[in-house]
């Protein structure tokens, strides 16, 4: 029997196999249609590229692992958070989905907050209304496209609508519903005073379901766009967070992952909703019935990197990865880079400033400095945007035992040991790291019943990599250099009027 998960991401949809022993049987990947920015801060998909991509990406899955349908046992799910997905009576899609980068709805948080009470809300929901929340963007529609929100009868996430063309069943998990602000996150329930005060008929909402629990089956159109048996469960799943971070055994409390991916991610398990009172981490549910997690994010992590490669280049091709060549460069520049800091809230931020306005800078500049050192500069400031949730984390008296490092940013050696040094804790990759499809199948196999629990999961099959020790001269000079990059913010915002939507 295998387990597949799928992964329905924001450049492209994944599938991957496990066996029953938890090794990988096959993968593959189809890329999406670049998202569409109409303005400055949209970001906008078509759900149903996603569904093609699904049925691409499983059948390719498949066909690597030289098996048929017939021997999947269970699918699960992963996918992209905070998407607002929008069906008509006929389940036909209203417009393309407003995806969790998109935030264009400052004035209907700021309306919200005003309505609800800042305080009260994060009571609700143990979160603030943010631009990339899924209620937030619901509510632009009403406003500003009437006539598409006229003919709107079910909602969902951007997972949730390839489940729903797979098996027929209008589903969520607790874990992605989290982010919708709809979500009694303490009580995993929809909240009935959030849906009352954005006055939405929770008939619009999808069923709740735990992470791995069956919430429908293949149906015969599953079968023909997949290539799956009719009949196959399919379990709720979880969105990204929650699944990459079972993918890496972030399951108790005291473990921590830090992911690095277009955007970046530190996630903490915990057997309590804690909350920030001011709202700058999220408290979300865990894919783990009974456990809750705590999250901060870095909007443009890898995307920093990302941009100044596409932007500047990465030097002559050598026929390696650009990366590579840049990641090169910057190894060869000291610790710090020789004084130069890096901002990265090209996408505004949301931890800690919760700031959709905030801009991105490079501060520090000489005529000394080389391409090296702007890399350089740019995987430090991103590593010192993460310790900003750490540094939240210690207010809290969350505990860190352990660190996990995922995503592209793992891949580097350079950047994890930047990171243990900026942390100036150890960190730890793992032997599998493949992310929120790896979690999707794990989810899966507990769902068919190979495993009694998650817990049983991650401890049989998750296992550490390599061990990454921080260098103390290094941590010194950082914790300097982390000193100068917390003045940063303030500074930026004066310039650049950058405001929080809670703010008055």
């Amino acid at each position: 029997m295998y387990f597949l998960g799928i992964d329905v991401g924001t450049g492209g949809t994944r599938a991957l196999l496990l066996d029953e022993s938890g090794s990988i049987a096959g993968a593959a990947t189809e890329e999406h249609a670049p998202f569409a920015s109409p303005e400055i801060g949209w970001a906008e998909q078509d759900p149903e590229d996603w569904w093609r991509a699904a049925g691409v990406a499983v059948r390719r899955a498949l066909a690597g692992a030289r098996i048929g349908g017939e021997a999947v046992g269970c699918v699960g799910f992963s996918g992209q958070m905070h998407g607002a997905v929008m069906l008509d009576a006929a389940d036909a899609v209203v417009r393309p989905a407003l995806i969790w980068c998109d935030v264009r709805t400052e004035a209907q948080c700021r309306a919200f907050t005003e309505r609800v009470g800042a305080e009260r809300l994060i009571r609700l929901t143990c979160n603030p209304a943010l631009p990339n929340f899924t209620l937030t963007k619901f509510l632009w529609v009403r406003e500003r496209e009437p006539d598409n929100w006229k003919r709107v009868r079910s909602v969902m996430l951007p997972k949730d609508y390839v489940r729903f063309r797979l098996t027929g069943e209008r589903a969520i998990d607790v874990a992605d519903a989290s982010g919708t602000l709809l979500l009694d996150v303490a009580a995993r329930a929809w909240s009935r005073e959030v849906l009352d005060a954005a006055e939405m008929d929770i008939a619009l909402l999808p069923r709740l379901y735990e992470s791995q629990a069956v919430c429908g089956r293949v149906n015969a159109a599953g079968e023909l766009a997949s290539g799956l048996k009719a009949g196959t469960p399919v379990v709720a799943g979880a969105g990204d967070q929650a699944a990459g971070a079972i993918g890496m055994g972030i399951v108790a409390p005291g473990a921590v992952s830090a992911t690095i991916g277009t955007s970046g991610v530190v996630f903490a398990a915990t057997d309590r909703p804690a909350l920030d009172a001011r709202g700058r981490l999220h408290t979300f549910c865990h894919a783990v019935p009974a456990r809750w997690h705590v999250m901060g994010v870095t909007q443009a992590a890898g995307l920093s990197l990302r941009w100044f490669r596409d932007r500047f280049g990465a030097g002559p091709d050598d026929a390696r990865d650009p990366y590579e060549r840049l990641t090169e460069e910057a190894a060869r520049v000291p610790v710090g880079a020789d004084g130069l800091v890096w901002a990265p809230y090209l996408m505004g931020e949301r931890t800690p400033h919760l700031d959709p306005n905030a801009r991105g800078a490079l501060v520090g500049l000489t005529a000394s400095h080389t391409r090296g050192h702007v890399v350089r500069a740019i995987l430090e400031g991103v590593a010192f945007s993460l310790k900003d949730t750490f540094t939240l984390f210690a207010e809290m008296g969350i505990p860190v035992h352990k660190i996990r490092l995922g995503g592209g940013g793992a891949r580097s050696a350079l950047w994890r040991q930047i990171q243990a040094d900026v942390y100036g804790h150890e960190v730890e990759t793992v032997a599998a790291e493949e992310g929120a499809a790896y979690g999707a199948a794990i989810l899966a196999g507990v769902g068919a019943g190979r495993w009694h629990s998650v817990d049983a999961a991650c401890a049989e099959i998750v296992h550490v990599e390599s061990v990454i020790a921080p260098h103390p001269e290094a941590v010194a000079l950082l914790g300097e250099q982390y000193r100068a990059y917390r003045r940063l913010y303030p500074a930026l915002s004066q310039v650049f009027g950058g405001q929080s939507p809670l703010s008055p």
